[in-house]
């Protein structure tokens, strides 16, 4: 198939997507005009992605698109934030039909589970990168933060961290069609979770460095400590079977692009966090407590252990926590 030219590439990515009412006008113009909600707050994100940094050379094109807008609705999930519109910066080198509608497909059917239209852009020619930048709508004083967490509050987590790591690991080293290559390939947003969060969780963050990277922000943020329960670390038995249970937990604690949520939660609201997961996808997993204090410990069936969290992903050279 012949390669495209810009409007070629616009159109193939904006196609066939449902309409919102909120949107007055759309792509093709020189921006985009839209209608905020009377009575919501916007809550806004943008994160890049880049071939051989985030994603692999050669990586599905439908993932990639995927990926792209997943992990902007990982960090309005983060903030209980309802998703709505998206804006799309595509760098690419050779704009062929057939790889530009693989990416289009894979961010389209996303972006459709959770109602979101793409509002407008940009795309160059140059080395593969994505960025995107989404908005959406939160009620005030609902959205949530890093910086909420309080001594006496517990910690939990979605889903299995590690796994995506695992995954990359998996592709890297030969094995594609390992299960395990999807949890990296296609992560799953948190969207519905962290609207169910709202008035519910007292700080929340979406683990994409890491979980004891991005823990550690929640305790720099909330001027606490966060006592992790190693034992506790939900992890998935296809980690646990490949690496062992050592390197397993390891891994959960330093494995990036889970894009799971980790909150924390007051004690007295638990019974409420109970009723509103059991409509989850997948549920929360409590791995510890809020301290008074700095920073983050570790224990292992109660006794103090200082795992190599050396491995943690870092983008520019940041120790790790």
């Amino acid at each position: 198939m012949p390669a495209l030219d810009e409007a070629g590439v616009i159109r193939a990515i904006v196609s066939g997507q449902a309409p919102r009412d909120d949107v007055a006008l759309g792509p093709g113009d020189d921006a985009a005009v839209l209608v905020p909600r009377p009575g919501k707050m916007l809550v806004c994100a943008m994160d890049t992605i880049n071939e051989g940094v985030h994603f692999p050379a050669g990586f599905d094109p439908a993932a990639i698109g995927h990926r792209a807008l997943a992990v902007n609705l990982s960090d309005l999930a983060a903030m209980g934030a309802e998703p709505a519109w998206a804006a799309l910066s595509l760098s690419i080198a050779d704009p062929q039909a057939s790889w530009v509608q693989r990416f289009a497909r894979g961010l389209r059917e996303l972006a459709g589970r959770y109602g979101v239209v793409l509002v407008g852009g940009d795309t160059v020619s140059g080395p593969l990168s994505v960025s995107v930048h989404l908005s959406g709508f939160v009620e005030p004083g609902r959205y949530l933060t890093r910086e909420g967490a309080v001594p006496g509050d517990r910690v939990y987590v979605t889903g299995h961290p590690g796994q995506a790591a695992y995954g990359l690991a998996r592709w890297n080293a030969g094995d594609p069609d390992d299960p395990a290559v999807a949890r990296f390939a296609w992560p799953e947003p948190r969207v519905q979770e962290g609207r169910g969060l709202a008035g519910i969780a007292t700080a929340c963050i979406d683990v994409s460095d890491g979980l004891a990277t991005d823990l550690a922000r929640v305790a720099a943020s909330s001027g606490v400590r966060i006592r992790v329960e190693m034992e506790a670390l939900p992890l998935d038995d296809s980690l646990a079977a490949g690496l062992g249970e050592g390197d397993a937990r390891t891994l959960a604690l330093t494995g990036g692009d889970d894009y799971e949520l980790c909150f924390t939660v007051p004690a007295d609201r638990e019974p409420r966090l109970k009723e509103v997961c059991a409509g989850w996808a997948c549920r929360p997993t409590r791995i510890g407590t809020v301290a008074a204090g700095v920073g983050l410990e570790f224990v292992l069936d109660g006794r103090p252990v200082t795992p190599d969290l050396g491995s943690a992903w870092s983008h520019f050279g940041e120790a790790a926590p």
